[in-house]
């Protein structure tokens, strides 16, 4: 009894970014020549690239291998899995290529409807520029190639500072209102009291006890360091 043929199942593809920094003093026709070994990895393990795009040599935002500078690319494609690793493993041949990096994009993609916009996938030869922090750059530092700025770390106020801005500024906080409620003032002593409630000559007067204990930050703790 004969059985009819099992229908043909759809190998379901992914997409992938990759952007790879080149050395800041290759020239257009080396540049070239890494893109079209790339398309050719892409082409031969049944891959399609989807969008070419050349972000020029631009600043980096720390040396890589000595260089300050470098010419960013970037290449989108949908393939499958033995791809990224060609396709990585060809770039890291490469001398002209210092970092790269490839992030997953979508999964289960029908290599059937991917449509190529012939030019998106043009590249083209930019002149240089000095621009450190536009659309390209953030791209590249959110994959992980190139940190973010370290936070600035905020100036230490010394409580008798802290004290002036206090008083200077309309609508904020006295210093007899920010200090802590453990440690209030010492009243002195009012003229007409008694001599009897007065200490004697003969021992010395207590310094006021907030005078004595209040920390470096003015709250009696070290203060810790920058936020």
């Amino acid at each position: 009894m004969a059985t009819s043929a099992a229908a043909p199942t759809t190998r379901l593809a992914r997409e992938y970014e990759t952007i790879y920094i080149l050395r800041p003093n290759v020239d257009n026709e080396t540049a070239e020549k890494v893109v079209d070994r790339a398309r050719d990895v892409v082409k031969r393990l049944d891959g399609t690239v989807t969008k070419l795009d050349n972000w020029g040599r631009r600043r980096l935002a720390y040396p890589i291998q000595k260089n300050t500078r470098g010419i960013f690319v970037y290449l989108k494609y949908v393939g499958f899995g033995d791809l990224v690793a060609e396709l990585e493993r060809n770039l890291r041949l490469l001398d002209e290529v210092v970092r790269f990096q490839t992030v997953l994009l979508r999964e289960d993609i029908d290599p059937a409807t991917v449509v190529v916009d012939p030019e998106e996938v043009q590249y083209l030869h930019v002149e240089d520029t000095d621009e450190p922090e536009d659309a390209e750059t953030e791209r590249a530092r959110s994959l992980g190639m190139i940190p973010r700025a370290p936070r600035e770390e905020r100036p230490r106020v010394a409580p008798a500072d802290a004290e002036a801005a206090s008083t200077a500024e309309p609508g904020t906080a006295s210093a007899a209102e920010s200090a802590p409620a453990t440690e209030p003032a010492a009243e002195p002593a009012p003229a007409s009291a008694p001599a009897a409630e007065l200490a004697p000559e003969s021992e010395p007067v207590a310094e006021p006890v907030a005078a004595e204990s209040v920390g470096d930050d003015g709250d009696g703790e070290k203060p810790e360091g920058g936020a």
